[in-house]
């Protein structure tokens, strides 16, 4: 059969294992795929590929939920369980005994083993050729697998839409096993079932998969089944150019969570990797979804790179609307179980969240910021403020207290008078600066100190530099 007209409703599928925590890999799979449905008005499903009993847990099944909703993955319909549809597996080995393009192999373990030792000793294929392929009946009272009657001439060809037109001699695949001898189905056997089920029309995942794809092939092909445009895009490597492990950092999505990056900068950062859109860096979901498309994924892999990630993040917190940026951090406190904040803290800080963002690239960063009005004075300081306020630095606050008193209190008037200041006391202004931001926050980094005088007022200012010289 041929592959699924284009002009087919659109239907993706991310289908993880739950073994562990959503890698980060996987979610840019999950995101190509999500975009890609989600750019042609079609499908985006889910499923939990569990046949795995021994490795497959609910802990990692809950951790990928959870990385699909906070990366705003939405998925269509429930999440399917692998394992719960293995009796219909079963029933498509059953059908594709009965059509003859599947057989019963009664053959040992020893003796696949010993048929490999001969093939590698006589320099022949180790790909194992079962005596019982063509055989009439066999001894029923035996353990037997259920094996795919792959053809044993020609070729079969698969054109993926990112790595072009992939061709494998059939005398190097197998007849690979679809039922084991419990009777329990094997992943490849699933997977194709599944797709197939579900009206999968295209299969975006990572190129470890494309020997996959030919295998799968052939099982379409036994059942009579159309096969799906395959699409398998390359993997992700570390900055040293090795594929992605954890050596490299962090690897699973709830990590970048915790470390306070916005959803919209990792789904703008993972769509970039592997995928362009002319030299566009920086972009909305929206505009991904409206430009996506296969043709412009690469062949090579793409690289994570950190300082990248870091910036893009920055420019998504400034680009978000205060009260659409409060909402994430709300989400952000509540998840690292902080406290929250009163109606007059959310008050200032979506009044005053321009001033706070302007230099944050990650929640954290943003929440650090406020921290001048969300902190309770006295302040505690932090090692480089207290190394900022050292006897020199206090003395000098102190004769510029002084001279804060008759200020107007403006923006304008307060950085006339501590740049007047400085001049005064033969100092450049950072030299003031620094030593005025660690008086007022107790952090050597906030936003810029005459917005904060402003934000805070004369009283409050003032009450903070008495805290510091007494």
């Amino acid at each position: 059969m041929n592959a699924k007209s284009t002009n087919a409703a659109v239907v993706t599928r991310f289908a993880p294992s739950p073994t562990g925590f959503l890698h980060i890999g996987g979610a840019r799979t999950a995101l190509f795929n999500w975009l890609f449905a989600r750019h042609h008005g079609g499908k985006f499903v889910l499923r939990i590929e569990d046949t795995d009993r021994a490795r497959s847990t609910p802990e990692a099944t809950k951790a990928i939920y959870e990385g699909m909703k906070w990366l705003g993955l939405d998925w269509d319909g429930e999440a399917i369980s692998q394992f719960e549809r293995a009796t219909r597996h079963q029933e498509v080995a059953q059908a594709m005994l009965s059509a003859g393009s599947a057989y019963k192999c009664y053959a040992t373990k020893e003796e696949i083993e010993v048929f490999r030792a001969q093939a590698k000793a006589e320099m022949r294929s180790p790909t194992f050729i079962s005596p019982w392929r063509n055989a009439n009946g066999g001894p029923e009272d035996q353990p037997f697998v259920v094996r795919l009657k792959a053809p044993e001439s020609g070729k079969t060809v698969v054109q993926d839409e990112v790595q072009g037109k992939v061709t494998w001699k059939n005398e190097t695949l197998d007849d690979l096993i679809l039922l084991r001898s419990d009777g329990t189905p094997t992943y490849m056997l699933a997977v194709v079932v599944d797709d197939h089920d579900m009206g999968v029309t295209h299969v975006i995942r990572g190129d470890d998969h494309l020997t996959n794809a030919a295998r799968q092939t052939l099982i379409y092909q036994g059942m009579g089944w159309d096969v799906p445009i395959f699409a398998h895009i390359p993997l992700i490597h570390g900055p040293d150019g090795k594929k992605l492990s954890k050596r490299h950092g962090a690897l699973g999505v709830e990590e970048y969570r915790d470390m306070g990056y916005l959803a919209a900068a990792m789904r703008n950062y993972l769509a970039r990797l592997g995928w362009s859109h002319g030299n566009d860096e920086f972009f909305t979901t929206a505009q991904a979804v409206e430009w996506f498309g296969l043709k412009t994924i690469g062949k090579s892999p793409a690289r994570f790179d950190f300082k990248k990630l870091e910036n893009l993040s920055g420019q998504h917190i400034r680009a978000a609307e205060p009260a659409a940026l409060f909402a994430e951090i709300e989400a952000y406190v509540a998840v690292q179980n902080g406290p929250g904040f009163t109606d007059d803290q959310k008050r200032v800080f979506v009044e005053h969240m321009d001033i706070l963002k302007a230099r944050a690239k990650t929640i954290p960063e943003l929440v650090e910021m406020a921290y001048f009005f969300l902190g309770i004075r006295p302040f505690i300081p932090d090692a480089k403020a207290s190394q900022l306020l050292d006897i020199v630095s206090r003395g000098m606050l102190n004769r510029l207290t002084s001279r804060l008193r008759d200020v107007t209190w403006e923006l304008e008037n307060l950085e006339a008078e501590i740049r007047e200041f400085a001049e005064g006391e033969d100092l450049k202004l950072g030299k003031v600066a620094q030593p005025l931001r660690a008086a007022l926050t107790g952090r050597g980094v906030s936003p810029s100190v005459f917005d904060m005088m402003v934000i805070l007022g004369k009283e409050e200012i003032l009450a903070r530099l008495e805290d510091v010289s007494t």
